[in-house]
């Protein structure tokens, strides 16, 4: 058990930097620690996994490689359970992540066994598949030969091997086709990858605007009448335009100040606030952030 533990830790560490591994491991974690669940008719994808270190390594990967936020719910230990699990849950997005790591075909239905892109190549006989392994060795691409439902066959799997040996016989169009396959997907990944940041920025910048108008409420309040007039000012102008950038507000500023003065001037409130509030003993302008504000 500590062996295993010890190995999962090293492997959460491990870093992927080529987006078709980041993707195999994704899609391999999905269908070995997770599930498909139809919820008031959408899909949902969950992962549950017993370290907190491949639970985060996860919730990244999805996010950085597809765009899509995901939740992290913890199971105590209990029962038949030793030590907490981790429950990786994607909701919104669900049926477009199980879609694009090939939990779903093409039509909706679940998929078995890992999903992978293959070339297939029928084969009269064992011998024959075997003969046919080895061309492709020659020629610097891996084959394997398989039997399935008692018929032969020779399978390559890897996306470049397989527009290679397209390529070395001749079959050029559809070498095209295939790799402007691979592009499209690439693109639709990135495109609802920054589509997603785009999102999760907006939503940073508001939680970061309602928190600094909250600060700034609270230090004109603890100060009262004894704030100098140019930190009062600025002060005034971050309630005034919630929304606005530091640019923006220096701008309004009478006379006009740069980004870094009008900054420099509220964080100085700030400090003159919190520093009033511990002489005295009650709460600072910390205080007046709540966790309900951080998540809306």
């Amino acid at each position: 058990m500590a062996m295993t533990a010890a190995v999962k830790d090293e492997l959460s560490r491990v870093d992927v930097p080529k987006p078709c591994c980041r993707r195999a491991e994704m899609a391999s974690l999905l269908r070995f620690a997770g599930g498909l669940h139809i919820v008031s008719g959408r899909v949902v994808v969950e992962a549950e996994l017993d370290t907190g270190a491949v639970a985060r390594r996860l919730r990244r990967e999805i996010a950085d490689v597809y765009g899509y936020p995901s939740e992290v719910h913890v199971l105590a230990s209990g029962g038949l359970r030793k030590g907490s699990h981790y429950i990786v849950r994607i909701v919104k997005d669900g049926e477009a992540l199980a879609r694009q790591t090939g939990l779903l075909d093409v039509r909706g239905r679940p998929v078995r066994g890992l999903p992978s892109s293959a070339l297939e190549i029928t084969c009269p006989g064992p011998e024959a598949a075997l003969a046919l392994r080895g061309a492709a060795r020659r020629i610097g691409i891996t084959a394997k030969e398989r039997e399935v439902r008692g018929v032969d066959r020779v399978v390559i799997k890897d996306g470049d091997a397989i527009a290679a040996l397209l390529t070395r016989i001749g079959a050029h169009s559809s070498v095209l086709a295939w790799e402007e396959r691979r592009v499209r997907r690439e693109v639709r990944a990135t495109a609802n990858r920054l589509a997603n940041f785009d999102d999760a920025n907006l939503r940073r910048s508001a939680r970061a605007a309602v928190a600094a108008a909250a600060r700034v409420t609270r230090a004109l309040e603890i100060l009262a009448e004894d704030a100098p007039n140019h930190l009062t000012s600025a002060g005034r102008l971050r309630l005034e335009h919630r929304q606005a950038s530091l640019e923006e507000l220096g701008a309004l500023a009478d006379p006009p100040l740069t980004k870094d003065a009008i900054a420099g001037r509220i964080r100085r409130l700030l400090a003159l606030a919190d520093k009033r509030a511990r002489d005295l003993g009650i709460p600072d302008t910390e205080a007046a952030v709540t966790p309900e504000m951080m998540a809306c």
